[in-house]
C-alpha cells in the first residue's frame, strides 16, 4: 500500500437535524465553543500526516470554503491591536492544503465519495466523516492509529465502536471474524433492525479506502430502503471479494451531526478548555449538580 496523503471529508448533507440553525449556514460551521466542527476533522487529519484533503460541500456551504480562507481585513485588524495570539489562530486555518468540490445533488454517502474520484486516482485515502468527532490520547488519535494499521496491513480499514444492541438501526454494522490479531470485517449493513443483525459494531466514521472503491460505487443501484447510494454496500461487495479489516476505536465519540451530541462535545470542550474549565465547573457545580440532585430527590 502507498503512503496514505490523502483524506476526503464529505461535508455536503442537508442538516435538517440543525433546522433552522442551518437554513442559511452549514451545519459543519456550527462551533463546539470557539471552533467549527469540520475543524477538528480538518486537524485530526492533518496531526494524522495528511497533506491534501478534498472536503465535498453542496448548496449553502459557502460558509465552509470561507473559514479555510484567507481574511485580510481581519489579519490587519488583529496585527494593528497587537492581538497576536488571535492573528496565529485566525492564519492557521488557511495554511492546510484543502480542496473543495461541490455535490449538486446529495445522493448518499456513496455518492459524495464518488466525487472524489478524480482527487484520489490511484492512492489510497482517509475518509473522515464530519459528522464524528474523535477525542483521544494524541498517541493514540484514530486516524494516527488507522492509518498506522492499514500501511502495516496493506489493506483497508473501518473503524468502530461497540454500541448497545437496541440502538444498532442508527448506525451501519459491522460483522467481524477472527484474522490472527486482528478482525476482518464480513458484513456490513447500514441501519439494520435489531433481528437482522448479530453485532453491534457501529461504523464511527473512520475508513481507510482503496481506488477500487470507485467502481463500485459506480456500478451500485440505489439502496432499497433510504433510495441513496449508500457507501455501506460497496464496502459489503468489497467485503466478499479482498481482505478489510476493523479498527476497534476505544476513545470518545461524539455524534455532532445531532443536536445532543453537539451539546455533549461542547460540554467536554468547555471543561478542558483553558479559558473556560474553572468557571464552567464552578457553575456546573453551583446550578447544574443541585438541580439535578433535586430533580432525581423528586422521583
Amino acid at each position: 500500500m502507498k503512503p496514505i496523503k490523502k483524506a476526503v471529508i464529505p461535508a455536503a448533507g442537508l442538516g435538517t437535524r440543525f433546522l433552522p440553525a442551518s437554513k442559511a449556514m452549514a451545519k459543519e460551521i456550527i462551533p463546539i465553543m470557539d471552533k467549527p466542527t469540520i475543524q477538528f476533522i480538518v486537524e485530526e487529519a492533518v496531526a494524522a500526516g495528511i497533506e491534501e484533503i478534498l472536503i465535498i460541500t453542496g448548496r449553502n456551504k459557502r460558509s465552509i470554503e470561507d473559514h479555510f480562507d484567507a481574511n485580510y481585513e481581519l489579519e490587519d485588524n488583529l496585527i494593528a491591536k497587537g492581538k497576536k495570539a488571535m492573528l496565529e489562530m485566525v492564519e492557521s486555518t488557511s495554511h492546510y492544503n484543502i480542496q473543495f468540490r461541490r455535490q449538486h445533488y446529495p445522493n448518499g454517502l456513496g455518492a459524495a465519495v464518488l466525487e472524489a474520484k478524480s482527487f484520489v486516482q490511484d492512492e489510497p485515502f482517509l475518509l473522515l466523516l464530519g459528522d464524528d468527532i474523535m477525542v483521544s490520547d494524541e498517541d493514540t488519535a484514530l486516524s494516527k492509529a488507522l492509518i498506522a494499521q492499514a500501511e502495516s496491513t496493506g489493506q483497508m480499514q473501518i473503524a468502530s465502536q461497540t454500541v448497545p444492541s437496541q440502538d444498532v438501526s442508527q448506525y451501519g454494522i459491522i460483522t467481524t471474524e477472527k484474522a490472527g490479531d486482528l478482525e476482518r470485517v464480513t458484513r456490513l449493513v447500514e441501519k439494520p433492525q435489531t433481528n437482522q443483525v448479530s453485532s453491534n459494531k457501529a461504523i464511527c466514521g473512520r475508513y481507510i479506502l482503496n481506488p477500487e472503491i470507485f467502481a463500485v460505487l459506480e456500478s451500485l443501484p440505489a439502496n432499497d430502503q433510504s433510495g441513496e447510494i449508500e457507501l455501506t454496500d460497496a464496502l459489503n461487495i468489497l467485503a466478499q471479494e479482498q481482505t478489510i479489516y476493523d479498527f476497534d476505536y476505544q476513545g470518545k465519540w461524539y455524534e455532532v451531526g445531532e443536536p445532543l451530541g453537539l451539546v455533549k462535545a461542547s460540554i467536554q470542550y468547555a471543561l478542558k478548555h483553558p479559558e473556560t474549565s474553572q468557571s464552567f465547573k464552578d457553575y456546573l457545580q453551583r446550578e447544574i449538580i443541585p438541580r439535578l440532585k433535586a430533580d432525581d430527590s423528586q422521583k
